[in-house]
């Protein structure tokens, strides 16, 4: 029997991607024409649309996702046995930007009702952080967040501890980046108020992590010494209650897009994610920066094979060569450390069904659009302009999606073709790229992007605006419904 069982991305691929698991011997239909499996290929796995001879590149996306490693018929499973990387280490980039329309495309207003602070800035909770500036009031700021979270229920969105380990025994730039980011926490906007509590003889000195922090944000900032303190939780919970006394004014107001500021992450992906997930994202990434907002991708490694795709978008030269420093600078990191540059994807994007970080690059930038790349930024350091920002982090999940909120994103986009239960500092979206995940893991999934391949992207990506609007205006994400909440921070430098 022929049906359509395969997603052939462009006519220039020279694999697909099958809907489902085929079995040997099946006739399917790719377009037009019909391909016979060879082998059984599992579902979102890829299969040969043609033959493919050893050494001759592999396309998806239209673009090369590595070599063969031998030859492969028509119909065959195409994955790790026979598919090999082609990324190396660092190279030369020529400045060859794509012209870009001179007006963006018409789309109606959209709006959503946010809290409007003081300097301008737009968020969609209003809630009071506790930030440890080391780990030795980790569960100090914790229980002072659970008290005073119970104490003011319904006054404000929320009171949390956002604990980590670091703090002290770390020098130079390493304890510099766990300051820079604990400072960009402190002036998110869905922070209306932060206690920053120190325990007193940390490396990570309270007066030196408000030095890094704006004037006006430090108003809202109380700070508890814990080593000096009679009793650190009550006193803790008393200057929270001043914090909730002034947030306490604040009020939902309507809030046009061009203020909001998303974070866009994939983690737990799979070989649906480059075909659903990631693209509808790069809709509302494409909706929100249209509008004058603001959109953040980050997970530097995970743009190796596809970094210029990205270097074209460019707003400059200046961009640009931001782009290419960022770039080589993350692949001498891995260098660095004796580890290829192509070390990705996991075992778990592998069981997924996909091969070579090229692959997963290639699904990963389309989270962010068609916008120019406007900003590159480093690691802790806030957003500056509207438009498509670039942002130094890794790939892991809960370290760039700190990284996101300290960047200034009150709102994060988060696919996964695996599922992942992890929240982090501002409201997450998780986005199934699969229909199989969404329905088996609705506790933890708030959009099933693989309602795309039955409805079509155009009603997914409204769809998914409207969950985008309505969680900004204040409808929990499941992440938040489950208390689910958590940083991490980066640690490159030696512990003492």
């Amino acid at each position: 029997m022929t049906e359509s069982a395969i997603i052939r991305i462009t006519p220039e691929d020279s694999v697909g991607t099958t809907l489902r698991a085929v079995a040997v011997g099946e006739t399917l239909s790719v377009g037009d024409a019909t391909l016979i499996a060879a082998e059984a290929v599992p579902a979102g796995h890829k299969i040969a649309l043609r033959s493919i001879r050893s050494g001759d590149p592999v396309i998806k996306f239209g673009f090369p996702i590595g070599t063969a490693s031998s030859a492969i018929s028509a119909g065959a499973h195409v994955h790790s046995h026979n598919l090999a990387t082609a990324l190396a280490g660092t190279q030369g980039y020529r400045y060859m930007p794509d012209p870009f329309p001179l007006t963006k495309r018409d789309q109606p207003q959209r709006n959503f009702e946010g809290y409007l602070r003081a300097d301008g800035r737009a968020a969609t909770r209003n809630e009071i952080w506790v930030l440890p500036t080391v780990g030795c009031v980790a569960r100090t700021a914790e229980k002072i967040a659970a008290s005073a979270h119970a104490r003011h229920r319904g006054t404000v969105d929320g009171v949390y501890a956002f604990k980590h380990p670091f703090g002290c025994s770390q020098l130079g730039d390493d304890l510099g980046a766990t300051r820079t980011v604990l400072a960009g926490l402190a002036s998110n906007p869905n922070a209306a108020g932060v206690l920053i509590v120190g325990l007193g003889c940390e490396s990570n000195q309270t007066s030196a992590l408000l030095e890094t922090i704006a004037p006006e944000i430090r108003r809202n900032i109380r700070v508890l010494g814990a080593q000096q303190a009679g009793d650190e939780v009550a006193d803790g919970v008393a200057l929270v209650d001043a914090l909730v006394a002034s947030a306490s004014f604040a009020r939902r107001t309507t809030i046009a897009l061009d203020k909001l500021v998303i974070g866009v992450k994939c983690g737990g992906s799979d070989g649906y994610s480059g075909l659903t997930a990631n693209p509808l994202v790069g809709r509302i990434s494409d909706a929100v920066t249209d509008a004058g907002g603001t959109a953040i991708l980050t997970e530097i490694p995970e743009i190796f094979g596809a970094e210029e795709l990205l270097m074209r978008r460019a707003a400059d030269e200046h961009v640009f060569d931001a782009t290419v420093a960022l770039v080589n600078s993350f692949k001498r990191y891995f260098i660095g450390h004796g580890e290829p540059v192509s070390e990705n994807p996991s075992p778990g994007n592998i069981a997924g069904g996909i091969t070579t970080l090229e692959e997963k690059s290639l699904g990963a930038v389309q989270k962010a659009g068609h916008a120019r790349v406007t900003d590159v930024r480093l690691y802790g350091e806030r957003v500056r302009h509207p438009g498509l920002t670039l942002l130094e982090a890794p790939g892991n999940d809960a370290v760039s999606s700190t990284a996101l909120a300290a960047a200034g994103a009150t709102l994060i986009l988060f696919t996964t073709g695996r599922g992942t239960p992890l929240g982090f500092p501002v409201p997450t979206i998780k986005i199934a790229s699969n229909s199989e995940l969404a329905a088996r893991k609705p506790g933890w999934i708030d959009f099933d992007a693989g309602s795309a391949l039955t409805h079509g992207f155009n009603a997914a990506t409204d769809a998914l605006l409207d969950v985008v609007l309505a969680t900004a205006s204040g409808t929990p994400t499941a992440a938040e419904r489950n208390d689910e909440r958590e940083i991490a921070l980066w640690k490159r430098g030696v512990t003492l």
